[in-house]
C-alpha cells in the first residue's frame, strides 16, 4: 500500500516538474531577446553617433591631437593645424621607431610645420592611453581647448576616455571617414560589420568603466581597451 501511494506521488510530481522546467526556459528565452533587443536598440544608437562626412571643426582650439590607426588621421590633422585650427599638434600612439622623418616622408609640403608645431606621443598603445597621454600633453601645454582627429566609428570611445581624463578642457571632434565609408554602404562589408561591432562592443566596455570609475570602482585597463582596428590600411608613421 505505501509503495502504491509513493509511486503515485512520484507520477503526480513529474507534470510540475515539467512546468517548472518550461517556466525557466521561457524566462531565459525572454531574457535573451530582452538583451538583444537591447544590444540592437544600442547599436542603432551608437551608429546614429557616426558622421557620413567630415565637415570642418565647430571653432579653433588651443590644441590638436590625432589618435593614430587610419591612414588619413595623422594628414587631416596636419592640414587643420596648417589652417590654424589650432597651435600645436598632438600625434598619439606613434611607433617607438618612428619620427618626424618618418611622417614628413609622407606629408613632403608639411616639412616645415612638422619640425615646428607637432608633438609625438611614443607611449599610447590604446584609446586609454591616448587619453591619458594627452591628458600630460595638455597640462604641460597650459591648453584649455582640443581638437580630437580620429575615424568616426572610434570618434564616439575616444570622446568617452578623453572626457574623463581632461573634464575641465572642451573637445571638439573632427570625425575622419574614410574612403572605403564613402564607397559603400557599412552593411554591405563583412570587415566594416564586424569592425562596428568590435568597436561598439568596446565603447560599451568603455562607458561602463567611466561610470564605475566616478562612483570608486575602478576596471581592469585590460579589459576592452585593445587597440583599435582600421577600415583603411595603416600609414609606417602612424604606428
Amino acid at each position: 500500500m505505501s509503495e502504491q501511494v509513493h509511486r503515485d506521488k512520484s507520477e503526480a510530481s513529474r507534470p510540475a516538474s515539467k512546468r517548472r522546467r518550461v517556466r525557466l526556459l521561457a524566462a531565459a528565452v525572454a531574457a535573451a531577446g530582452i538583451a538583444f533587443a537591447a544590444t540592437a536598440v544600442g547599436f542603432i544608437g551608437f551608429l546614429s553617433q557616426l558622421r557620413g562626412v567630415e565637415t570642418k571643426p565647430a571653432s579653433n582650439a588651443d590644441g590638436i591631437v590625432v589618435l593614430t590607426g587610419g591612414s588619413s588621421r595623422i594628414s587631416d590633422a596636419v592640414e587643420l593645424l596648417a589652417r590654424g585650427y589650432g597651435k600645436r599638434l598632438l600625434i598619439s600612439g606613434v611607433h617607438p621607431t618612428n619620427g618626424i622623418s618618418d611622417i614628413s616622408r609622407s606629408l613632403p609640403d608639411s616639412q616645415q610645420l612638422l619640425t615646428c608645431c607637432v608633438d609625438l606621443d611614443r607611449s599610447a598603445v590604446n584609446t586609454r592611453s591616448n587619453a591619458s597621454e594627452t591628458r600630460r600633453w595638455v597640462n604641460e601645454r597650459g591648453f584649455r581647448s582640443l581638437i580630437v582627429v580620429t575615424s568616426n566609428y572610434h570618434m564616439p570611445r575616444a570622446l568617452v576616455e578623453l572626457s574623463y581624463a581632461m573634464p575641465d578642457v572642451t573637445l571638439i571632434p573632427f570625425v575622419v571617414v574614410g574612403d572605403k565609408w564613402r564607397e559603400e554602404p557599412w552593411w554591405t562589408s563583412g570587415a566594416t560589420v564586424r569592425l562596428l561591432l568590435s568597436e561598439y562592443a568596446k565603447y560599451l566596455v568603455a562607458e561602463a568603466r567611466v561610470r564605475l570609475a566616478y562612483l570608486g570602482l575602478e576596471l581592469s585597463a585590460e579589459i576592452g581597451d585593445q587597440p583599435t582596428g582600421s577600415i583603411e590600411p595603416r600609414r609606417p608613421a602612424s604606428g
